[in-house]
This record gives structure tokens, sequence and C-alpha cells, in this order.
């Protein structure tokens, strides 16, 4: 069995990212996108276990000091961290994983060496952006300066990753990066056995 791949997709908040994962979850057989850990308490229509592994800051602070997550970051005021033993699991079974994390996280995986391959997603503009921002009910006037300004530092270090997408109509953003994970599944590292079976096939007899 092929050890699965890891993908990372970051956007600035608002961008859709975690509709988008979601809905490429679906479309494609053995991804699976990685359920998270965060200290922030559940919003409504959340599950846990489903959304979030929902844990408390003590909890939080336990599991990070024993190195139990692959990255960690505080955003906004709350800790969003990625299961070290969750992903590895998931991986050796053979799916292929999706980290929905920002910059920071990303940057954090690739200090520790991890491969993984990584997808920046763009929303259409700065004032689209903003738009999006501002309908969100939720979001006074100091969150949506703060995540505005977060969205600048986070678009200027797109250039690290391995893809840009734009998500300016839904449906042709998930295609793009279905279409990433297919042709990285191709990749010659990335060929499970049936492939490697075919290859041997082909090799000359020994004399």
């Amino acid at each position: 069995m092929r050890r699965g791949l890891l993908f990372i997709v970051s956007a600035p908040s608002g961008t859709g990212k975690t509709t988008l994962v979601e809905r490429l979850v679906q479309l494609v057989p053995d991804l699976v996108r990685s359920c998270s850990y965060t200290s922030r308490p559940p919003r409504p229509g959340e599950a846990d276990g489903v959304d979030y592994n929902f844990v408390d800051e003590s909890r939080f602070a336990e599991m990070a000091a024993a190195g139990g997550f692959l990255e960690w970051a505080e955003v906004f005021g709350h800790r969003y961290g990625t299961g070290a033993d969750d992903t590895e699991r998931l991986r050796q079974a053979g799916r292929d994983v999706v980290l929905v994390i920002d910059v920071q996280g990303a940057q954090k995986v690739r200090e520790r060496g991890v491969d993984a391959v990584s997808i920046f997603v763009l929303p259409p503009s700065y004032s689209a952006l903003e738009q999006r921002l501002r309908r969100r009910a939720a979001a006074d006037r100091t969150q949506l300066q703060g995540r505005l300004e977060a969205a600048r530092r986070e678009v200027a270090a797109a250039g690290r990753y391995d893809y840009l997408v734009v998500n300016d109509d839904f449906e042709r953003c998930v295609a793009q990066l279905r279409s990433i994970v297919i042709a990285e599944r191709s990749r010659t590292a990335a060929a499970d056995d049936a492939v490697g079976r075919i290859v041997a096939g082909f090799a000359a007899p020994d004399d």
C-alpha cells in the first residue's frame, strides 16, 4: 500500500477555503480533510470530531508540550493544531490528507521537513475579500480590520506555495484543486503498487 500524500491548503480568512476543501473531498476518493484541534468553543452547528476536535486550553497546551502537533498556531485569540499521530495513521493507511491551515502552520510543516504539496487560494481581489468579510454578521469593525491586515501578510507569502488558485468561481476553483490532486498522485514518486507491477511486467527477463 502506498503512503498517502499530504496537501496543505491556505487562504486568507473569508476566501472560502474550508467550503472548497469540503467539496473537494466529496469528489476525490481516498482524500480526507484533517480534523484539527482547537482551543476555541464550538460555533452553532459545529460538531466535535467532525468540524474540529474541541479541547480546552489546558489540554491543548499539554499536547503542544508533548510534541503532539504537526503544527499549531494562534489565530485571532484561539489556538489551532494538526494532530501528528492522526495524520500519520491516515497516511499509513494510504489516504491522502488535506490540511486546511494558515501561513504560519504551513511554514511550521516546512520547517519540520515534512513532504507536502502546498496550495494557496486567493480571493479575486482585495475589495472582493473586504466585501465578503463585511457580509459576515459576526465580523465587527475591529475584527474586520484585523482580518484584512492578516490577509495582506498572508498573500505576501503566497509565493512560497507550490500552486496558486483563485476562488472567483467556486466550481472552477474546485476543479482546479481536483486537478492538482490527480496530477500529484500521478507523479512517479507517488505511484501505487498497481502501477509498479505494470512497470515491472515490462522488464526484460534475465538471460
